[in-house]
This record gives C-alpha cells, sequence and structure tokens, in this order.
C-alpha cells in the first residue's frame, strides 16, 4: 500500500494525486476497520453477550474512523500539533457544554459492568416497555410492541426503576377473581387449581397458587398465580381466562359485579319499587308518597 502511495506522489500532479491518495486512504482504511471489527469479533468477544460485542464493535468503530479522519487531514497538509492544540481549547468549551453527552457515557459504561439487561430483552423504564435493540455508548434503543422506536439516554436508564421481564426463563402470571359470598369456598379454589394445572401453556413446576386474598365489596376475591415459559405470556393469558369462564358457568359458579346504594340524607325515604307478578315487567317507577 505504501509503494502505490509513493508511486501516485511521485507521478500525479498535486491536486488529482492528493485526490486519489485521500480518497485510497479513506477506502482502505475502511476496509482495514471491518476487518479488525471482523477479527475482534470472532476472537477476543467471541463468548462475549450481545451486549458487550455491540459496544466493543461500536468502540472500535469510533477510534478506526476518528484515525481515517486524521490520516486525511494529514494528507490535505493540516498541521496536527496546531489542530490538536485549538482542539484542546475547543475541547474545554465543548466539556462545559455537552455535559449531558459525558454523563451517557460515562452511565453506559456502568451498564456495561453491571449488565442488567442485554440486546433481546424486553424492558420497562418508567412507562415504556419495548424490546431492546441496541446499546450503545449514548443511549439504548428499544422497539415497542406498538412498533414505536424509542431512544432513551443511558443516563435516565440508570437513574431510573428498569424492569427486565424476560431476564429469567419463566414468569408468574397473576389474576385477581371474585365469586359470590354464596359459593363454596374449597369448590372454588379446587376449580381454580384444575383449570390452571390443565391449561397447556401452564407450568406444572412450580405448582399454581391459589389464595383466598380478600372479602371485597361485592364478594370473595380470590389471588391465581400461574407459572408459565417468558415466551407463552399471550397464550397462557388468552387460554387461562377464557377456560375460568367457561368452567365457572359450567359449575353454575356466580361472578359478581360492584353494587353501590344511594343514600341522600337522614330524613330521605327509599325509593319504594313495585314488583308486579305475571308476564308483565317490573315497575321500577317511583311511588309518589302523599
Amino acid at each position: 500500500m505504501q509503494l502505490i502511495l509513493d508511486w501516485l506522489k511521485k507521478t500525479s500532479p498535486d491536486f488529482v494525486g492528493k485526490g486519489v491518495i485521500i480518497g485510497t486512504t479513506i477506502v482502505a482504511g475502511f476496509i482495514v476497520l471491518r476487518l479488525v471489527m471482523e477479527v475482534v469479533s470472532r476472537t477476543f468477544l467471541k463468548k462475549a453477550s450481545e451486549h458487550n460485542r455491540l459496544l466493543g464493535r461500536n468502540i472500535i468503530a469510533y477510534i478506526g474512523t476518528t484515525i481515517i479522519f486524521l490520516a486525511v487531514l494529514r494528507e490535505l497538509g493540516v498541521d496536527l500539533t496546531t489542530l490538536l492544540g485549538a482542539a484542546g481549547i475547543v475541547g474545554i468549551a465543548l466539556g462545559f457544554a455537552s455535559q449531558t453527552s459525558v454523563s451517557n457515557i460515562i452511565s453506559g459504561l456502568f451498564l456495561l459492568g453491571e449488565k442488567p439487561f442485554t440486546v433481546g430483552d424486553v424492558i420497562k423504564v418508567g412507562d415504556k416497555t419495548g424490546i431492546i435493540l441496541a446499546i450503545d455508548l449514548m443511549s439504548i434503543k428499544i422497539r415497542t410492541f406498538d412498533n414505536l422506536f424509542i431512544r432513551l439516554p443511558n443516563e435516565k436508564v440508570l437513574n431510573t426503576e428498569v424492569v427486565n421481564i424476560t431476564r429469567f426463563p419463566i414468569r408468574r402470571l397473576d389474576i385477581s377473581i371474585s365469586v359470590a359470598y354464596k359459593e363454596n369456598i374449597g369448590r372454588v379454589k379446587d376449580i381454580l387449581a384444575e383449570t390452571a394445572l390443565k391449561n397447556p401453556f401452564a407450568l406444572s413446576e412450580p405448582e399454581p397458587l391459589v389464595i383466598i386474598q380478600n372479602f371485597g365489596d361485592s364478594g370473595i376475591e380470590f389471588f391465581l398465580g400461574v407459572w408459565f415459559l417468558k415466551t407463552d405470556l399471550i397464550q397462557l393469558k388468552n387460554s387461562l381466562m377464557q377456560g375460568i369462564k367457561e368452567r365457572f358457568d359450567a359449575e353454575g359458579i356466580e361472578m359478581p359485579f360492584p353494587h353501590r346504594s344511594l343514600y341522600a340524607g337522614e330524613t330521605t325515604k327509599a325509593f319504594p319499587i313495585r314488583i308486579v307478578s305475571g308476564d308483565s315487567p317490573p315497575d321500577f317507577s317511583p311511588v309518589v308518597q302523599k
């Protein structure tokens, strides 16, 4: 490569020669940079996580691009000593103006060391939930389930509670169910456990959890916890909810709805209602009190 550059300098006019040299430097530089990234990825980063591989490739790309840029400036005759001195002054000014960027980079390094998530995980940050597409020095990129692209600065991610939904291979689906007070508690518990165990997406180990949670305003509230593989959430939730409703209907178990009583004051009498026997519909019109 150096022989070719020396030959171009001797045989070409200054302007054309420099243009060819700069073009060759750029093309050759990026080819070498790509080769270095591939070699590093297949050797040093071979056993690293997707997170570390992506971050390592980005660092190599930034350093290599900077070297190519400086080589091009050198061919253009720019005094790098003067440029670096000016860059130092500009760097100080930019340092004050880019404190947020520096904070994001430092936060990215902390996230790299802590490894709370990797590419492909489903996370929840604040009110944002999505799949991690990329983890960079400045930010992470996620895709929401309605196909929106969101960029989250590393500083915000580090300072906010992050929920890694798919970190572990199995999860538990929690469902709250209310039944009427007249129902047999033991029978309801058995039906819920049987329905969960018969579901093809539910795990038998750990076994489903059924708890009498509370005596609510309209009925007895049960808690049902069912374990499942993290990839089966939608299938389990749809089939389990449908199965519980169908089983309750078949067993005649009532699922109550909220009841409310209206009270307008101590001296106010209740509105009387007349129920007409026979095929006539009930009369809900108030009776005028004389």
